[in-house]
Order: C-alpha cells, then structure tokens, then sequence
C-alpha cells in the first residue's frame, strides 16, 4: 500500500506551528525567523514533502572528480551518494546532469544554463579554489573548504573515528593499529579522531601504531598487515580502518598470516559498504549515511539559488557504528 502523502498540516503539527507559517516558508515568503525557517525545512525534507520550489526545473551540473571514480570502481560509495542525489533532485523538481572530471577541474565547470555545480570528491585545495572562483554556486561533497568560501557536506569523519575508537576501547583493546592511506583532508580526520581518543584515554599512540599504503587496494593492505606482523611479535589487538577496501585486506592479511578474527585481532571499517556483510567474518565498520549525503548537498544548492542569501555551511552528518563480527573482547596479547 502507498504511504500518503505528506501535507503540510503534517508539517505544521510536526514543527508546533501553523499552516500559514510553513506555507509562508515552502513559498518563499519573508516574516519567519531564520531559525524556525530552516527548521521547517529540514522538517519538510525528513517527511519527504513534495515542495514546490523556485529551483524546480533548474539544472544541477554534478562533477565526480577522478578519485570520487577511483571510489566507484571499488567500491559504492560515490554510488549511494549518487542515488541520494537523484531521490532528492527529483523532490526538487531539479535536472541532475552527472559528469566526469576528465581533465583539470576548471574545464569541467563550462555548463552553459546550468543553475549550479555540485563537487565530488575533489582531489585538493586548487580545485576547491577553482570552484570558489566561479559566479555560480557551487557546493563541495565528501570535501570542505578550508577557507569557508563554499558550502559542503561530509560525514563528520573525526568525531566517527573517535566514537569507533572509544568503542573499542570499551571491549579493553589498548593497541589499536591505524591503518591508512593518507592524501585527503577527510582521512586525516579520520585519523586525528583515533589518536585524539587514544590520547584521552591515556593509552600509548606512537608511530608504530599507524601502518599507511599507497592505494585503497585490498591487496596492498593485506600485504602491510603481514609485513608489520613478521616485524616482530604481535603487539596491538585490533585494527581501525581508514576504510572498508583496507579493512578487507585487513582481515585478508591477519587470515594468511594465521590470526583469528576476532579471537586475536579486532577489525573494524569505515563506510559502511554492503561488501562489509560479504567478508569472512562479516566486518563491523563505521557506517556513512552515505544517501542523505547526497541528498542534502541538493538542499544546500537549493539554499545557495534562494533569495535568502546563506552564508556558506559546512555541514557534517554522524556516523554509526554497525557491529557485526569482526570485532570482540581483547584476548592478552603474545
């Protein structure tokens, strides 16, 4: 059966206040407080109200950049974001046209009538700065703008590799192995959350404790793993991925160098992939709301065509932790 239709008596009821105030908000009208403003929106986004809006019918260029490719290659990542995206453009009554960076980002933002860009996964600071510089809005996703230029919207990676390290922390593992692959802006905070927690723990976080690759392969993690287990005896209990490929061969690695997973070593991801069900043991991984990223990069955009004149957010979802079985008690070390 068809869910109904959410009417904006739903909405008023939702937000404590009346018809006329979420009407003179959906249309655009002056005479609401910000702040009642944008909580009747994001209201109205949550329960899925078909909004008419004054972007309907205007287009959205978004621009996956080579590393936002390289993740849907091997994985579905920029996938999820993507659907996130088309569910939300389509609420809006927006056109998404999806592009690929090919060559310099610049080059990618000659889009004729298009009423604004969407930016994923850039690769650095110049294409960020390249995206600044346009005279149209431009809204940064899976990134941030350090200079607060442009809006942008992300899972709020330092917080969610805190609570994965608290997490195991409170399952009395002492040495948690980082593993990354280092380059982005979003996976150093991903690994400042690790040693911010360990460090407030009081627990030992030196450089032994980090084990970095050169790519997101499975293979090449399942290969440091190993080297860093025939360096000496094995003195650290679990494993905190900087992503899911590297918690794959992770557990890869700990398997060939005849480690039990969890009954030795504790493996936990960051993304949150359908693969993460598929592994042996299943893997517990942080979990990235991966489509309401999407989605809400639409509504950003939608704010930046508006006549209200936002200033620039950076705007950063939680994360949760989904426990499956790669993860246990720690057992003492050798």
């Amino acid at each position: 059966m068809a869910s109904r239709r959410v009417r904006m008596e739903d909405l008023a009821e939702q937000c404590g206040v009346s018809v006329a105030t979420v009407s003179r908000v959906l249309s655009g009208k002056p005479g609401v407080r910000d702040d009642l403003r944008t909580a009747i929106r994001n209201t109205a986004s949550a329960m899925g109200y078909a909004m008419s809006s004054s972007v309907a019918g205007q287009r959205a260029v978004l621009i996956a950049s080579r590393d936002a490719m390289v993740d849907l290659a091997r994985g579905q990542f920029t996938l999820h974001l993507i659907e996130g995206m088309r569910a939300r453009a389509t609420v809006l009554g927006m056109e998404l046209d999806i592009r690929t960076a090919t060559g310099p980002i610049d080059e990618s933002f000659d889009a004729g009538d298009a009423a604004g860009f969407i930016l994923l996964t850039p690769e650095g600071d110049a294409e960020i700065a390249a995206a600044a510089a346009l005279d149209k809005p431009v809204v940064l996703v899976n990134a941030d703008d350090p200079r607060m230029r442009l809006c942008s919207v992300s899972p709020c990676n330092r917080s969610a590799a805190a609570h994965a390290t608290e997490y195991l922390i409170n399952l009395g593992h002492k040495r948690i192995l980082f593993l990354s692959k280092p380059g982005r802006r979003t996976i150093e905070r991903r690994q400042e959350g690790w040693f911010d927690r360990m460090r407030a723990e009081g627990l030992e976080v030196g450089p032994d404790l980090l084990v970095e690759v050169d790519d997101w392969l499975p293979d090449l993690a399942a290969k440091a793993i190993k080297e860093r287990l025939a360096s000496g005896k094995r003195d650290f209990t679990a494993i905190l991925a900087a992503g899911d490929s590297l918690a794959f061969g992770a557990l890869i690695g700990l398997a060939e160098a005849g480690v039990d997973t969890p009954g030795e070593v504790s493996v936990m991801g960051f993304d949150g992939l359908p693969q993460c069900e598929l592994q042996s043991p299943p893997l517990s991984a942080v979990e990235i709301p991966m489509q309401q990223i999407g989605a809400l990069a639409l509504d950003l955009l939608r704010d930046e065509l508006s006549e209200f004149n936002f200033p620039p957010r950076r705007v950063e979802l939680a994360c949760r932790i989904v426990d499956r079985a790669s993860v246990g008690p720690a057992s003492p070390l050798p």
